[in-house]
């Protein structure tokens, strides 16, 4: 067989010149979010209170403003047509139509989510993707997770929905929905159920198209879609910007046709607010008509929200299926062996492109590692809207916002207005982009379909992302924070894996970076001394004391601000090398970012940032008095200058030597290697000397070196706890391996002990550089104290080995990530569906935080795809 998906990703266009333009694959994918309740976007409070403005229980009878959920569900690119499933086990109390979990205030580590689902498999054009939920048979213990989990302090685990026991007696469904594109807008849908239970059981499944709730918000009439029976089994799509299309339905397992279901995509403001809602059949229709039997749904069978309604009955281990089409117009033929060869057709061509991009040699676990981690980012691709303006000054149609909002969050950013496929972190937890997370995915993503990986890079710096003064938004909790500057370096990756040949990429790119590598001089530079602050930068929890809110009149000169800054330098010249092989103009930036390399280098080498005495990189506390005290806490933040490490033309260091500026006298004491033969020279903040003396702390297994990676705060912390005094009070930091006790940043906030993906493969990648700039001549002794002597590259290739493991099953059948939850472990119903957490205990690898963050820890696929590189000679 050809590889047709390949072809289809071959084809695509460029996604950052519009999405839909690019290729018509693109119109429907899986941009539904799992959780769009609890979102900074539908929070309309003059406090901030996001989790609590709208909340879950609000969530199945108020409509969104700004975006969509569902339960593994689709939409087109531009959400004005949603489906999902509905589904109930006639014993709980609402319908099940999205995700349960606790809010950020509510579980004793923070949000998260309390159900099991799994994004099983997926491809970059949509044409075959499967999703998977495990859905109890009993009524779910909605109040017993919040109860139980309020009870408990941050220093016990989380209390889990299999801890309940709702799972007891293997009394659940197994729900898969496998989705297969026909063509780009001919949408073959297969649920499947399985009933895992001792004896038979009913599951009342309800397939739901709906449309997102455009018309509400304005004083002006806007057209209103429809949706209305067209037959016993179809369903019309009526939408300006859609044409007409129809969802059919198939006869249920028993033959019969399933009933039709209407209301509108409209709050119940009777009963959220005591006030009269705008139609007797509003959002909850469907539920309470189900579930109570209420005459809540339009006996007319039309409306802007729709379901088949079947009610299935399964025996002990039967597996019964549902067939469902998402078309431009009815097919009578559509399903049987037509139906059934697309889904065939598809899953084979997604099976011969996950082993073309399987490495020759790679393990059967690896090769499936591999393929749910992608299969996870492509599931992260979601819609995400947000106009600041509008939401700060409130709708037409709606009653304004308290007027503290006009000052409040994000009330800067009033320019933001973003209608846009996104890549995000986790599609319940995370449902919103964050800019240093999306780096990483560009990266994974690239892999899978450059098109759109480069989309995602571009879009942060496109004029309705990036503010005029030249900042990158960090995420909508805050746009105004700051994260990690690593962009460029994930632009040059992508270029990397994309053949190193789309130059038009790179000068869009770099165009825009330059104007943020400025705004970051100018505004994250307090007296201009190339010592950089920053504040939080991604780091949850990593200090003692907030580096976002510090005690009046300090300053905290940051180690890994500086070190992230020298870092941005290197990539930004290394681009601006590339384009200027094309455009002689440029050379002069490639000077301009040598020269200022040099100066950020020579700053944290004379400033106090670098401790002789311990061989390690600490932030600096500045007091009003002007007096300092070094914080010395071994985390990541002094791992971070090990970056900003790069190999450079000989002709480059020559034309700026004869300039005679400040990086004339910086190779005495920042050259890592000078080979000759070559005409290259390696540079780095951490110069040959401090790096030998880094790298015993970070190779010791007392100290970061873990089982499954680096930690990102020193074991050696939980015997020397640091603390120090500011007035008033007391800062500590130790080591804490798993959850933080602390919520500084959040309640499930941490690097105070964890791993965490990011930096684990920053190291790994830094290391391969260095063996390349460096070669075999030189040793490191690891594991420290080992007496073994290794190369870079061996080092690096037992990170990435250490990493994999957290995924691998062991000798005694366990994989680490799933810690001691034995179900996950050992249930042939469970084991090999991979949850990707958001960081892992740091001694025993258990999985913790969000359980569908592959966003970064995606890249865990990414190592797999590309297990090597290293700086092009």
């Amino acid at each position: 067989m050809s590889n047709a998906e390949r072809e289809r990703v071959a084809s695509f266009g460029r996604p950052e010149d519009g999405l839909l333009d690019a290729s018509p694959w693109y119109r429907w994918g899986p941009y539904l979010s799992e959780r769009a309740w609890g979102t900074v976007r539908e929070d309309y409070s003059g406090d901030g209170t996001a989790w609590e403005a709208f909340p879950h229980e609000h969530a199945r009878s108020r409509a969104y403003r700004w975006s969509e959920d569902g339960l593994g569900g689709i939409c087109d690119a531009e959400q004005r047509l949603c489906f999902g499933l509905g589904l109930w086990n006639g014993e709980d109390p609402i319908l099940k139509e999205r995700i349960f979990g606790l809010t950020g205030n509510e579980g004793n580590h923070g949000e998260d989510a309390k159900e099991y689902w799994w994004y099983l498999d997926a491809v970059p054009s949509h044409a075959w993707m499967r999703w998977r939920y495990h859905y109890p048979q009993r009524a779910f213990p909605y109040e017993q997770l919040v109860s139980e989990n309020r009870r408990r302090s941050r220093e016990e685990p989380e209390f889990e929905l299999l801890d309940t026991g709702a799972f007891d007696e293997d009394r659940y469904w197994i729900v898969e929905t496998d989705y297969a594109k026909a063509d780009p807008d001919d949408l073959r849908i297969r649920v499947r159920l399985t009933n895992t239970g001792p004896e038979a059981a009913t599951l009342h499944v309800l397939p739901t198209v709906w449309f997102r709730n455009t018309w509400s918000w304005d004083s002006e009439d806007r057209p209103r879609p429809r949706l209305a029976a067209t037959g016993g089994a179809t369903i019309g799509v009526e939408h300006e910007g859609l044409g007409p299309m129809v969802l059919q339905a198939a006869p249920g397992p028993d033959g019969a046709t399933p009933r039709q279901l209407y209301c509108e995509n409209e709050t119940n403001a009777e009963r959220l607010f005591g006030s009269p809602s705008v139609t007797p059949f509003p959002k909850d229709g469907i539920n309470d008509h189900v579930v109570h039997g209420a005459p809540t749904v339009n006996p007319e069978r039309e409306g802007t929200k729709a379901a088949f309604w079947y009610e299935v009955t399964a025996q002990p281990g039967e597996t019964v299926s549902l067939s469902l089409r998402l078309a431009p117009k009815a097919d009578p033929s559509a399903f049987g062996p037509k139906f059934e060869k697309v889904l065939r057709q598809r899953r084979a061509e997604a099976d011969a492109f996950y082993a073309d991009l399987t490495p020759p040699g790679t393990s059967a676990e690896d090769a499936m590692i591999m393929r749910q981690g992608f299969a996870g980012m492509i599931w992260g691709k979601q819609f995400y809207n947000y106009d600041v303006a509008q939401w700060l000054k409130g709708d037409p149609a709606q009653p304004p916002p308290p007027p503290g909002r006009q000052h409040g969050r994000n009330a800067g950013w009033r320019h933001l207005d973003a209608s846009d496929i996104m890549s995000m972190p986790d599609p319940w937890e995370y449902p919103w982009f964050a800019a240093w997370d999306s780096a990483f995915h560009a990266v994974a993503l690239a892999h899978l379909d450059p098109a759109f990986a480069k989309y995602q890079l571009v879009l942060l710096c496109r004029e309705w992302f990036q503010h005029p003064n030249g900042a990158i938004p960090a995420y909508e909790w805050a746009f105004e924070d700051l994260n990690p500057p690593v962009q460029a370096w994930a632009a040059l990756q992508v270029y990397q894996i994309d053949g190193r040949r789309d130059l038009q990429f790179l000068t869009r790119v770099f165009s825009k970076l330059v104007l943020n590598f400025t705004w970051w001089v100018n505004r994250e530079d307090a007296d201009g001394r190339n010592l950089f602050q920053g504040g939080f930068l991604g780091l949850d929890n990593i200090g003692p004391i907030d580096r976002s809110h510090l005690p009046p009149g300090y300053r905290l000169e940051q180690s890994d601000a500086t070190a992230w800054m020298a870092f941005y330098c290197l990539n930004l010249l290394e681009m601006a090398r590339e384009l200027a092989r094309h455009n002689p103009a440029l050379d002069d930036l490639v000077v301009k970012f040598l020269e200022h390399f040099a100066l950020i280098s020579e700053a944290m080498r004379a400033n106090d940032l670098w401790d002789e005495q311990d061989g390690f990189y600490y932030d600096m506390l500045r007091a009003p008095d002007g007096s300092s005290t070094p914080l010395r806490v071994r985390s990541m933040v002094g791992v971070i200058p090990l970056f900003a490490t790069k190999a450079l033309h000989r002709e480059d260091f020559d034309r700026v030597r004869r300039l005679s500026k400040s990086f004339a006298e910086m190779p005495a004491h920042q050259v890592l290697s000078d080979d000759g033969d070559t005409g290259l020279m390696a540079v780095g903040v951490a110069a040959h000397g401090r790096a030998r003396r880094i790298l015993p702390h970070l190779f010791d297994e007392e100290s970061f070196l873990s089982p499954y990676g680096l930690r990102a705060l020193s074991r050696w912390h939980a015997t020397h706890p640091f603390s120090v005094e500011l007035p008033g009070w007391t800062a500590r930091v130790s080591y804490e391996p798993a959850e933080s006790t602390t919520g500084m940043f959040g309640g499930n906030s941490n690097w105070r002990g964890p791993l965490w993906m990011p930096l684990n493969y920053l190291v790994l990648r830094t290391l391969e550089d260095y063996h390349t700039n460096l070669g075999d001549a030189v040793k490191i002794e690891y594991p420290t104290g080992s007496g073994r002597q290794c190369t870079a590259g061996e080092i690096a290739e037992d990170l990435r080995q250490r990493m994999l493991s957290l995924y691998r099953r062991g000798a005694d059948g366990r994989r680490p990530a799933f810690g001691w939850v034995d179900r996950l472990q050992h249930d042939p119903n469970w084991r090999d569906n991979l949850l990707f957490y958001e960081y892992f205990h740091a001694d025993n690898g258990a999985g913790l935080g969000a359980m569908h963050q592959t966003g970064w820890t995606g890249l865990l696929a990414e190592l797999i795809a590309r297990p090597s590189t290293g700086v092009q000679r």
